[in-house]
């Protein structure tokens, strides 16, 4: 038997999907995910986003680059809850100078569940506010909000 790589989810347009499935762990007392288990989702999200676009963190770090999040609003709408299939649903709307701006949210089937806008900063590796590298926004174009009157 062979062993698969761990999914990074796939695309559907410039929505990244990640399945989630829900475990004993994520759950409090009540048997409903812990609320600070969703941002651990939507981490997962935006970086298997990346990692299917061929943006790689550990070639990042080797580049002086990472990102910290600056901003992180979350909206709870329903409760999940253990063995629930999840998706957390990403999509990077815009880069203006070092900051990404970035809406998520999390689904069951067709309802939703937590939804989430958040900013992320790129900044070498002591902290300090950087532009993506050329090549990054290169890779990251296809996936962007296009610009107002142009077409994808």
């Amino acid at each position: 038997m062979t062993t698969p790589d761990p999914t990074a989810g796939g695309f559907d347009g410039r929505e990244h999907q990640l399945p989630v499935r829900i475990y004993y762990e994520d759950t409090d007392f009540s048997g409903i995910v812990y609320h600070a288990n969703y941002l651990r989702y939507f981490e997962r999200g935006r970086s298997d986003f990346f990692r299917l676009i061929g943006i790689s963190h550990t070639e990042l770090a080797q580049a002086d680059t990472a990102f910290a999040i600056i901003r992180m609003e979350l909206d709870f709408k329903r409760s999940a809850r253990i063995d629930d299939a999840l998706v957390v649903r990403t999509t990077y709307d815009s880069v203006k100078g070092p900051r990404l701006f970035v809406s998520q949210k999390i689904t069951r089937g067709d309802e939703l569940i937590c939804q989430a806008a958040g900013t992320a900063v790129c900044i070498t590796l002591d902290g300090r506010p950087r532009r993506p590298t050329a090549q990054m926004l290169a890779q990251m174009a296809p996936w962007l909000e296009p610009a107002a009157g142009t077409e994808i």
